[in-house]
């Protein structure tokens, strides 16, 4: 109808154009317009509506393009039945998750009981932090700070006296003499014969990027020609060999003696950092409570070892909750990630359901946790009785049959992104945005609201698990800050226009970002096998608060001379700068 109202360039819509799709909020529009017989103002209102709801059912995948890949039929993004049938077998057991509907809903709700029991006996004390007041509302007290020894802090204090100044450009050096992290960027027509001045070249690229300085910027400061530092970066750098390059540095910085007190590997976290932009961008978007102007997203990936192991740029306007699996199933370094922390951003029913599906833990620390909805396997008086002052917070009741209905499709949805068949930041939006007719989206936001309920009764009964949840998140801040520190020039000002080239900036950051962490926790760990070899105690339980993720000790202004064989020169015998010891020596004595 829209078609031939256009084509035809009538003013009246169809007496029998429907209009029981329009929105409640838009249909007084629609009245007020037809009442005061104002065809051109119904035509315009009803004609918005149209697309309005067509891009609704685009984004939810409830209308579809054939032929398109972000607008297609949702099934196709799935493993056909056909495919699925002899994968189901390996999925499970790759997830730990049982084939059956029965038996995997009938443990999801004992785990729910369980939970619930834990969150019974604390709200039955009546006085700790997460208590029910008089009308039995849920009231949650914020956590203390954290008990950080005062030793923590002396002792990162005595490392970083320690620690020898480098400027960032002698860092990149020495860190690429033990990873040869360098030699991850090969030329975009594969073999080609690398020159002696390469490795020069691509740090002076990397450090235009990754302080915003700029190619011609940095040809004044380093004394390099702009011409062959665009050559080097059009040819050799993108975000495939940054990628790997990155993972260089991860796998380096895994197996440093340090590293493993920070933590195990398998917690990490995501959050959105934002930057402003300059000039006109496909992904700038203007919001006036982040941005003077305009700005985008990127969005990280952290683990409980300081280290970024992905990135994204995102449009800051666009949820953020849609990308938090991308770069956890799609990471190059296979890392053990079994329990994801995020922020209230990056939670919704889907990604409950998901991670668990897929075998993981998503531990969000959700703002207002206690307006919540939570739900129920049974009736009212079921669960009121057997959990007289958790009960009552579980206000809905479980659609169960709708999941089990549905259980083998879940576990194909599933399947299809552990098995890289789709893109999840795709799959994830589409089913976020569905509407409660799609039987799968909903079955999957049933299982979200299990999973959530299961969660949320942990998390309140649980302060330790609440802290460990916090200090992950903090140090993505921690970490956030170190890059702002290095994205000095142009006040931070994003200048790329296009998302290939702003894409490749953030991961040049990156990559500069843990080479900062890996080189300070290297030297951190050299400071204190030195204290100890002088008979000084220092125990590992502190160690674990000293974050590496400072640049107290790096110089990321002045001048810039990129002489590979001059920085090399100067290293000891051992291939390390000597530790500062005299001022420490002196202190301790």
């Amino acid at each position: 109808m829209l078609r031939e109202l256009i084509a035809t360039g009538r003013r009246k819509v169809f007496d029998e154009a429907p209009t029981g799709f329009v929105p409640a909020k838009w249909r007084g529009y629609l009245e007020e317009a037809r009442r005061s017989g104002n065809p051109t103002a119904y035509r315009h209102y009803w004609e918005l509506c149209v697309l309005l709801g067509l891009r609704d059912g685009l984004r939810a995948g409830d209308v579809f393009v054939p032929g398109s890949r972000r607008y297609a039929d949702p099934a196709a993004y799935l493993l056909t039945p056909a495919q699925w049938e002899p994968q189901r077998a390996e999925f499970c057991r790759l997830v730990g998750k049982s084939a059956d509907p029965a038996r995997a809903l009938a443990d999801a709700v004992d785990e729910l009981h369980e939970s619930v029991g834990e969150l019974e006996k604390i709200l039955a004390d009546g006085d700790g932090p997460v208590r029910l007041d008089d009308e039995g509302d849920l009231v949650i007290s914020p956590l203390t700070a954290e008990d950080v020894p005062a030793e923590a802090k002396v002792l990162k204090a005595e490392l970083t006296e320690m620690l020898p100044f480098a400027p960032i450009v002698s860092l990149l050096i020495e860190l690429d003499n033990r990873t040869v992290y360098l030699d991850c960027f090969t030329h975009a027509t594969g073999k080609h014969a690398r020159s002696s001045d390469l490795k020069r070249n691509l740090i002076a690229v990397l450090l235009a990027n990754a302080t915003n300085l700029g190619l011609r910027s940095m040809a004044d400061a380093c004394g390099i020609s702009y011409d062959i530092l665009r050559w080097t970066e059009e040819w050799y750098v993108r975000e495939e060999t940054l990628r790997a390059a990155n993972l260089a540095i991860i796998d380096y910085h895994q197996r440093l003696p340090l590293t493993a007190i920070f933590g195990g590997g398998t917690l990490s976290s995501s959050d959105g950092q934002r930057f402003p932009t300059r000039g006109k961008s496909t992904t700038a978007r203007t919001v006036p409570h982040f941005f003077a102007d305009q700005g985008l997203s990127t969005y990280t990936w952290l683990t409980d070892q300081h280290t970024t192991y992905g990135t994204k740029v995102i449009v800051t306007t666009r949820r953020e909750a849609h990308y938090v699996l991308d770069e956890i199933l799609g990471n190059a370094k296979d890392l053990p990630i079994t329990e994801h922390a995020t922020d209230t951003h990056g939670v919704t029913l889907v990604n409950f359901a998901l991670f668990d599906l897929l075998g993981m833990q998503l531990s969000p620390r959700i703002r207002d946790l206690g307006k919540i909805t939570l739900y129920r396997p049974g009736s009212r008086s079921q669960i009121e009785s057997q959990f007289p002052h958790a009960g009552p917070l579980l206000t809905r009741k479980l659609n169960l049959d709708l999941i089990g209905e549905h259980y083998d499709d879940l576990l194909r949805l599933t399947g299809s992104l552990k098995f890289g068949h789709a893109t999840a930041s795709l799959l994830v939006g589409k089913l976020s945005a569905s509407g409660r007719q799609n039987a799968l989206a909903a079955a999957l936001k049933e299982y979200g609201a299990l999973r959530r309920t299961i969660y949320a009764a942990r998390y309140l009964s649980d302060p330790d698990y609440r802290r460990k949840i916090a200090r992950q998140l903090n140090r993505g801040e921690s970490v956030h800050a170190l890059k702002r520190d290095l994205l000095y020039a142009h006040e931070g000002m994003i200048r790329a226009r296009h998302l290939e080239d702003q894409a490749e900036q953030m991961w040049c950051l990156t990559l500069a970002t843990n080479a900062v962490i890996a080189w300070t926790t290297e030297y951190f760990g050299l400071a204190v096998e030195q204290m100890r070899r002088e008979g000084r105690r220092v125990d590992d339980e502190v160690l674990a608060h000293v974050s590496p993720a400072h640049s107290e000790n790096i110089n990321f202004f002045g001048a810039i001379e990129v002489d590979i064989d001059a920085e090399l020169a100067q290293l000891g015998p051992t291939g390390y700068r000597p530790l500062r010891m005299r001022d420490t020596l002196f202190r301790c004595l």
